[in-house]
């Protein structure tokens, strides 16, 4: 068993830092225009934009909080994992063609012609203040899990990873966010899927372990497995989710309506797989590890006992990358609220160009030195699980339901979604504040609450006759099919261009697998690590292959015209 990192761990960290930035730099240079920077020119391709988004959605999180339920609780920890699935599924089902059609390019930029210019405010500042709440928490736990596993303090871990995510997500934009998450979740796939059967080679097989803590495999176990937990968590998880702005983000980047319920029903699929090869290892540390001190240590202690040298700093490499996926797309997406629905709205409308890419750009840099700063407090409000479930409670829900009802329902009225945001935050605050009420019932309670002002608000009439007529034009865009002009022109020179990156990337990330492999070649891990970097080989001949046979010649798509805009005066 190791304590801590080794030179070879360190080194396959540092390959896999070079690599991300390399990405970022290359990327840079095909941002042209805060469209390219946030939209990515409505062309990422379904298969991309559900990897970013499981990536986005995903994070350390995952390894340490849910971890900590799965070796406590065991699978009950799946259970509440699963809860990622229904918003995919029902967004590809309702929200995936309206997103696509309503021509953004920020997630809130629709809300002045469906509502009015103070709920646009309201929900960008009060967004971006919750965002950045969301961001600490998940830069916290990678901080944790690396302080861990190698000599470097909590909060020094915090600070570099903090910076790489900013430094590469400055650069590149969304495109740098959508192939990154591509190159990452390989990673963090393959990593994952090594330590998944030493660890039940390591307790005997799960029959064994299931007769060593049988509890541990009943899917209702502990407070977590109960009914209200359940319904007050997936209902959260369902509101939050499809409110996220990253995640809305990827639905507006594609092509067309067709490819956003492609991408919303591979995102399902993936979030209904990998919850089990993430946990398992973590259920397993029960019986392997019985007297953990810090449960939400279980994943990374399980690496540390399992993983030999090299392929545990591949480990480390695929922990970072799934929270770099999750901050550099929160990173992107809350810079384009910052750039187009507070600079360009209020403070310079007329701003055109390298002027908004240069604000695009610093905004980033503000929101990642913000969170990095921020995230060394997080330890304050008990643990990462307790501060992502407070931090939603009091500020995702009231922020979504406006957002979502809005796009949903052309009943609603501006005063109802400002009363919403309002009420929400604040019956968030005092359930808080009362031991005696449950979070389940609190949440619960605080949903219906925010979904009945929006209802009410719908049946009093509007005495605004442009208002009126302003909310009819707006969802009869929505109910407009993208039409051929709309489609993004296929530009092949830059599709070629990423095949050839992919395949470089991939590359890569073989040599990675392969070199870690080798001083444990004799052993399982060290022969599934060679597994994997074969199956990268493999995978970056097919990429570079296509790339060169790629047709030059392929039939043109008509122009598209300029990105939807609303009335800004």
């Amino acid at each position: 068993m190791k304590d801590s990192l080794q030179l070879l761990d360190y080194s396959a960290i540092g390959i896999y830092m070079v690599l991300m930035g390399t990405i970022g730099l290359f990327l840079g240079r095909y941002v042209k225009n805060i469209n390219d920077y946030f939209v990515g020119d409505n062309s990422i391709p379904p298969l991309g934009g559900a990897i970013s988004n499981f990536m986005s959605l995903f994070s350390t999180f995952v390894f340490v909080a849910y971890a900590g339920i799965a070796y406590e609780y065991g699978v009950v920890a799946i259970l509440v994992l699963w809860s990622s699935v229904p918003p995919a599924l029902i967004a590809a089902k309702y929200f995936a063609h309206r997103w696509r059609r309503a021509g953004l390019i920020t997630p809130v930029q629709f809300l002045e012609a469906r509502f009015n210019a103070p709920v646009r405010q309201i929900l960008s500042w009060g967004g971006i203040g919750f965002k950045i709440l969301d961001s600490l928490v998940r830069l916290y736990s990678i901080g944790l899990f690396i302080a861990a596993a190698t000599p470097l303090s909590l909060e020094t871990a915090i600070l570099v990873s903090g910076l790489i995510v900013v430094l590469y997500t400055v650069l590149g934009g969304i495109w740098a966010v959508v192939v990154t998450d591509a190159v990452q979740f390989v990673i963090l796939i393959f990593s994952t899927l090594i330590l998944l059967p030493l660890s039940i080679k390591a307790v005997g097989g799960l029959d064994n372990l299931a007769l060593t803590i049988p509890a541990h495999f009943n899917l209702f176990n502990g407070p977590k497995g109960t009914p209200l937990f359940l319904l007050g968590y997936y209902v959260m998880v369902l509101i939050k989710y499809n409110g996220n702005w990253a995640f809305i983000q990827r639905f507006y980047s594609v092509r067309d309506e067709a490819a956003g319920v492609k991408m919303g029903l591979i995102t399902a699929v993936f979030f209904f797989v990998f919850p089990v090869v993430f946990l398992i290892p973590a259920i397993a540390a029960r019986s392997y590890i019985p007297d953990l001190a810090d449960k939400e240590m279980a994943y990374v202690s399980m690496c540390l006992r399992l993983l030999p040298e090299g392929i545990m700093g591949v480990m480390i490499a695929a922990m970072f990358a799934a929270t770099m996926s999750a901050l550099s797309a929160t990173y992107n997406v809350v810079a384009g609220v910052l750039t187009e629905d507070i600079y360009k709205r209020l403070i310079s409308p007329y701003a055109l160009g390298r002027n908004l890419l240069l604000v695009a750009r610093g905004s980033t840099l503000l929101i990642g030195i913000l969170v990095t700063f921020g995230a060394l407090y997080i330890g304050n409000f008990g643990g990462a699980f307790e501060a992502n479930k407070l931090f939603t409670g009091l500020f995702a829900i009231p922020m979504a339901i406006p957002l979502l009802m809005g796009i949903l329902y052309r009943q609603p009225k501006p005063w109802g979604a400002l009363v919403t945001i309002v009420a929400g935050i604040a019956i968030g605050l005092i359930l808080n504040q009362d031991k005696s009420i449950s979070w389940e019932a609190a949440t619960l309670l605080q949903i219906a609450i925010c979904i009945l002002i929006m209802v009410i608000s719908g049946l009093v009439p509007s005495k605004d006759p442009a208002y009126e007529l302003r909310v009819n034009h707006f969802f009869k865009r929505l109910a407009t099919p993208i039409s051929a002009a709309e489609k993004p022109i296929v530009n092949e020179a830059f599709m070629r261009s990423l095949k050839y990156l992919f395949a470089i990337a991939m590359s890569t990330t073989a040599v990675l697998f392969l070199t870690m492999s080798l001083p444990s070649i004799a052993q399982l891990s060290g022969q599934l690590s060679f597994g994997a970097g074969i199956i990268c080989l493999l995978g970056a001949a097919i990429l570079w292959v296509q790339a060169k046979t790629t047709d030059k010649n392929k039939i043109p798509v008509l122009p598209k015209p300029e990105t939807m805009t609303y009335q800004e005066n």
